[in-house]
């Protein structure tokens, strides 16, 4: 099975190298990324010699989330929104299903969507430079896929409702100590300590190692079930309303301002 161009699954002995690779864009997930970032979890769980994966971006992104451009595609086209959230609830579950430890190597911003693909790993090591954010509520939209489900369980209620609903910056210190990320590497070790440290993953007992995180995770399951229905619901509503509509085209006319004036 094939997810390229949009990610990349690379083969480093028992580990598997997962790469997101749309780099101009900063590993914003459009259409395929998603479908891809849904899909690939199956495809590592059935491959028989793989023991653990390493989950990284490609260039100086982990990966900055919803592509605002495939926003507006979503306005108008509601059987691809709610194919998109269906997506998104697909996916948390196959990461929380997925047998395998996952070590997820954040080489920069990792935001939205890309925040929770880290924290929704086992293990996150964060480059000095990098940082994370949910900025849902910022665009008008309902923090669904990942943050108001998962963050409580991460950080606590009070510190999720702060940084949910600001949409605030957590610098990679600020993610280790509210426990987003287990600890900040510098930049340029970071793929070689997560590489290293899937390894020594991979070299576990496998029954061990995945019976243990498959009972660590039946806490989040549990956790998560009914909140992250009625958020997704939530979310596929916010696409309609005016105020989202409007952030985002702010942001777009001046994306393309900007891009105008550095030609």
């Amino acid at each position: 099975m094939t997810f390229a161009p949009e990610l990349l699954v690379e083969a480093r002995g028992a580990v598997r190298l997962v790469t997101l690779n749309r780099p101009d864009v900063l590993n914003a997930t459009n259409e395929a990324l998603h479908d891809a970032l849904v899909r690939v979890w199956r495809h590592l769980a059935e491959d028989p010699g793989a023991r653990a994966v390493v989950l990284t971006g490609a260039g100086r992104a982990f990966s900055a989330g919803g592509d605002f451009e495939h926003f507006v595609e979503l306005w108008e086209d509601r059987e691809l929104r709610r194919k998109e959230i269906d997506g998104a609830r697909r996916l948390l579950n196959e990461m929380v299903d997925f047998p395998l430890p996952v070590v997820a190597a954040v080489n920069g911003a990792a935001v939205g969507l890309g925040c929770n693909l880290a924290v929704c790993s086992d293990i996150v090591l964060i480059a000095e430079s990098a940082f994370m954010a949910d900025p849902h509520v910022g665009v008008g939209l309902t923090a669904a896929d990942g943050g108001a489900p998962t963050w409580p369980l991460l950080m606590g209620m009070l510190k999720a409702k702060e940084y949910l609903l600001t949409s605030a910056r957590i610098p990679a210190t600020q993610a280790v100590a509210l426990g987003l990320a287990n600890r900040v590497v510098p930049d340029g070790e970071l793929l070689d300590e997560a590489l290293a440290l899937a390894e020594k993953l991979a070299a576990q007992p496998p029954q061990a190692v995945q019976s243990t995180k498959r009972a660590l995770n039946m806490h989040m399951k549990r956790a998560v079930a009914g909140v992250l229905e009625y958020a997704l619901g939530e979310e596929f509503a916010s696409f309609d309303t005016p105020e989202h509509q409007e952030l985002v085209r702010t942001f777009l006319e001046r994306s393309r301002a900007r891009a105008a004036g550095a030609r």
